[in-house]
C-alpha cells in the first residue's frame, strides 16, 4: 500500500502556500499524482444580507479572493511541472464540505487544514474538517495552523486505543509508517479502562506494524486524575519529538449536529504537530 494518488484543498487563506507546498513534497515522495481543488466558502445570497457587514466584506474581497485563487493556480501548475509530477487543478464554486469529499473518494490521502479563528478566509464551512474526515471515507492529513513543519513523518506517533477507529487509522498511515525512522504507539491507560487488556492489544499492533520493517517502540502512559486524554497525547508528541500524529477521529451524528468525541475535539481545537486521522 502507498499514496499513488493525493487531494489538497486551497482556499484563499494565507494558509493555502504552505498546505500546497507540503502536498507537493508529498507527491515527490510517495510520487503520487497531485490533485488540487480551490474551494471557498460560498454564503447564500439571503443570509448573506441579512448579517450586517457580511455582503460588504465579501465583495470587498471578491478581487483580491480571484487574484489569489489565479496565483495558487499559476503556482501549482509550475511546481507540478518543475517537480515531473503529473497533476490536476480545479476550482469550483461549489460548497467545499460537497466538493472536496466528492473528490476526495477518489483519493487516496486528503491535505486540509485545522480552522484558524483569526482567518476569515480560512473558514469554508462550519466544522470543515470534522465533516470532511467522517464523511469522506479517506484518510485525512490535517496541517495545524500555527507553525512551520520542515519534516513529517519521521517520527510518527500512534493514538492506540484498540477500536476499529484507531485500527483504521494505523493501517492508512502505513504508507508514512513504512518511511518513518521511528514510530511510537502510544497507550493510554486510565484508571478505570482495564490498563492490561490495552496493553496487550498495544504488544499486538506494534508486533503488526514492526512486520512492516520499521523500528517501533510502545510507550504506556497512566492518565492522572483530572488530566484529558487530548492534552496528554499533544503532550506526549511534544515529548517524544514526533512530527506526526495517527489516531482514529470518533463522533457521530445528532439530528442536524455533528457531535465529536471529547478526545478528537481537543486535537482538533489544540493540535501542534499534523495529525493524519480515519474514520
Amino acid at each position: 500500500m502507498t499514496y499513488k494518488s493525493i487531494l489538497v484543498h486551497l482556499n484563499a487563506s494565507e494558509h493555502a502556500h504552505p498546505r500546497l507546498e507540503l502536498a507537493l513534497r508529498l507527491a515527490r515522495q510517495f510520487d503520487a499524482h497531485l490533485d488540487g481543488i480551490y474551494a471557498m466558502f460560498t454564503p447564500q445570497p439571503q443570509p448573506l444580507y441579512v448579517m450586517a457587514g457580511t455582503a460588504e466584506y465579501y465583495l470587498d474581497r471578491e478581487p483580491a479572493r480571484l487574484e489569489r485563487r489565479a496565483a495558487l493556480e499559476r503556482l501549482f501548475h509550475a511546481e507540478v511541472t518543475r517537480a515531473e509530477l503529473m497533476g490536476t487543478w480545479t476550482a469550483t464554486n461549489e460548497h467545499a464540505s460537497v466538493a472536496v469529499r466528492r473528490a476526495g473518494r477518489c483519493s487516496d490521502l486528503i491535505v486540509a487544514s485545522q480552522n484558524d479563528p483569526d482567518d476569515p478566509e480560512s473558514y469554508v464551512g462550519d466544522q470543515f474538517p470534522e465533516n470532511l474526515i467522517m464523511s469522506v471515507g479517506r484518510p485525512v492529513l490535517l496541517m495545524p495552523y500555527a507553525g512551520a513543519f520542515s519534516s513529517l513523518g519521521t517520527h510518527v506517533m500512534v493514538a492506540w486505543d484498540g477500536s476499529r477507529e484507531a485500527t483504521r487509522a494505523i493501517h492508512d498511515a502505513l504508507p508514512f509508517i513504512r518511511r518513518a525512522r521511528k514510530t511510537t504507539v502510544v497507550i493510554i491507560n486510565e484508571a478505570k479502562s482495564g490498563a492490561l487488556a490495552n496493553r496487550i492489544a498495544g504488544s499486538d499492533i506494534a508486533a503488526f506494524t514492526a512486520r512492516h520493517g520499521v523500528n517501533v517502540e510502545v510507550h504506556d502512559v497512566e492518565l492522572a486524575h483530572g488530566e484529558a486524554i487530548g492534552d496528554v497525547l499533544l503532550s506526549q508528541a511534544a515529548d517524544l519529538g514526533a512530527d506526526l500524529l495517527v489516531m482514529g477521529c470518533y463522533g457521530h451524528a445528532r439530528w442536524h449536529e455533528l457531535v465529536m468525541g471529547g478526545v478528537t475535539r481537543t486535537i482538533l481545537k489544540s493540535m501542534t504537530v499534523p495529525v493524519l486521522m480515519s474514520h
